[in-house]
């Protein structure tokens, strides 16, 4: 069987800090910016790796979820306890420092953790936790 990851969703509450954050802050490309009855869905993805990519996505656009459900989503977002994505950099110490001179909410600094790697924790514009661990 062939199968690859082609997208992932993370949902993003202000596009244009999200698309910021990915593109100057992570040095992703914008692959697609679409708006759609005053939303924006915003694709970006790693420069090299045209085959994945991470789809910023409204989640007041997603379908079949009720208002209650949509209030609790909010509330996870805020807590950064909704949404999760593990990157990999060969350069942990640089990407940490450009991503901490954009701003964005630092959680953990880069640490060689028990089990084996050594990474960092930051949230996005969002909320959703990235945590960005040495390539080996």
């Amino acid at each position: 069987m062939d199968i690859n990851i082609h997208a992932s969703f993370l949902p993003q509450t202000d596009p244009d800090a999200s698309l910021a954050f990915y593109r100057d802050a992570l040095g992703f490309e914008v692959r697609k910016d679409v708006g759609y009855n005053g939303l924006r869905w915003i694709t970006v993805g790693p420069p090299g790796q045209p085959g994945t990519s991470i789809v910023l996505y409204p989640p007041v656009a997603s379908p079949g979820i009720t208002d209650d459900e949509r209030r609790t989503i909010a509330e996870m977002m805020a807590k950064g306890t909704y949404a999760i994505m593990l990157l990999a950099t060969k350069d942990l110490d640089a990407a940490f420092e450009r991503i901490q001179a954009s701003g964005a909410e630092i959680v953990e600094e880069p640490t060689d953790q028990p089990y084996g790697v050594r990474d960092c924790a930051v949230r996005d514009p969002a909320g959703n936790l990235l945590r960005v661990q040495q390539q080996r």
